[in-house]
């Protein structure tokens, strides 16, 4: 008895049979307005009904606003267990308008079904009870009205199986989200790799400052120790914001600037208070690069500049970037110490490897004679 009963128990039944009932005052007030209830057999009256509800319902599939205004209320009253098995966008194509109408015609014809169970049932329950008590038939009134119940339920069941099948997101619907699912991906792990570069490079810069402070007793070295650490850490700080704002997708994110190419001097700029020389050539402009050629170019040599500052500190540092043979070509050398510490392909050669695959590029990374060397090459015609 009580798994008979608890479907009837829950709020969502009852929103569902409200869904339904919409129906029914629908189909009710164009029988009223046309052919009318007076005259005619009933037969031809409910055909005829039947007939206007289909061509008014059909007229209003046309609008496109009326599948979202449908979806909107769907996913309301029907509760689907996942709110995206309903779509919410208004009609795009033929093919939605369709679907809309057919979900309309359904719609409109179970819920005129359920309100006359609904109110049929109601009545006969009502009779049953007023009848002598000496006989059995008033024990049939609550197990009239329980059949109602479950005939609601049943119909609220199949309501939301309809909708979700005319009333999903159609084949376009689905792709679209799908690539915009993918395009969300690939935007966070691009994030990712620049908080990457970005963390990665102060700490390093910061550690090094640190170590030779301790190691230096002149008050102006730790002074000026200090003060890049500061400065670095500030810059970190600053590009950590700046991708929580992205990742907020907050509506400032189309406002957020992110570094660029004309930035590099800064960042050499700590490598040489971090103690290492930096000899750089930096003959192309980030105002004659697309945006995103200019800031993915910077985060390479970001990148290729920390591992050179973290497994070679204090070695010489040659940075170079120019535009040649409709390319932006970057490279970054430094020496190789006496006793080279280990540099493993870990995240940050990879990460530079695959920004120049994602910008149509490529990249080289190893010891060339007495050098470690990062190359790049980044056709301008792929990127932006």
């Amino acid at each position: 008895m009580p798994r008979i009963l608890a479907p009837l128990l829950k709020p969502v039944t009852y929103a569902r049979w409200l869904h339904l009932l919409v129906g029914t005052v629908f189909a009710g007030v164009v029988l009223m307005v046309y052919p009318g209830v007076e005259g005619g057999s009933p037969a031809h009256t409910l055909t005829t009904a039947a007939a206007a509800d289909t061509v008014l319902l059909c007229l209003a599939a046309l609008v496109p606003a009326t599948r979202r205004a449908e979806g909107v209320q769907a996913r309301l009253l029907l509760a689907p267990e996942r709110e995206e098995s309903i779509g919410t966008a208004p009609s795009a194509s033929w093919a939605d308008r369709w679907r809309t109408a057919c979900w309309l015609v359904a719609r409109v014809a179970l819920g005129t079904a359920v309100g006359l169970v609904s109110v049929r049932g109601a009545m006969l329950a009502v009779d049953l009870a007023r009848e002598p008590l000496a006989g059995a038939r008033p024990l049939l009134a609550p197990v009239v009205l329980l059949l109602v119940g479950w005939s609601a339920v049943l119909a609220g069941r199949l309501q939301l199986r309809l909708a979700q099948a005319l009333l999903g997101p159609s084949r376009a619907e689905r792709l679209a989200a799908a690539e915009l699912r993918a395009e969300r991906l690939l935007e966070r792990n691009r994030l990712a790799r620049e908080l990457h570069d970005s963390i990665g490079h102060a700490l390093t810069v910061a550690v090094l400052q640190a170590g030779a402070a301790r190691e230096v007793a002149d008050p102006a070295f730790r002074d000026r120790a200090l003060e890049v650490i500061e400065s670095t850490g500030r810059q970190a700080m600053e590009d950590l914001e700046r991708t929580l704002v992205l990742l907020r997708e907050s509506p400032d994110r189309v406002a957020v600037e992110r570094p660029g190419l004309d930035q590099v001097p800064a960042l050499l700029a700590t490598a040489r208070a971090a103690g290492s020389p930096v000899e750089d050539t930096i003959e192309a402009r980030a105002e004659h690069l697309p945006g995103v050629l200019s800031r993915e170019a910077y985060r390479i040599v970001q990148e290729s500049v920390t591992n050179a500052l973290k497994y070679a500190p204090g070695v010489p540092i040659r940075v170079g970037a120019r535009i040649a043979g409709g390319a932006l070509e970057l490279h970054c050398a430094n020496g190789v110490p006496a006793e080279p510490r280990r540099r493993p392909g870990g995240k940050g050669l990879r990460g530079i490897r695959e920004r120049a695959v994602l910008l149509g590029g490529e990249a080289s990374t190893g010891v060339d004679g007495p050098d470690w060397v990062v190359r790049v090459r980044l056709p301008l015609r792929l990127a932006g």
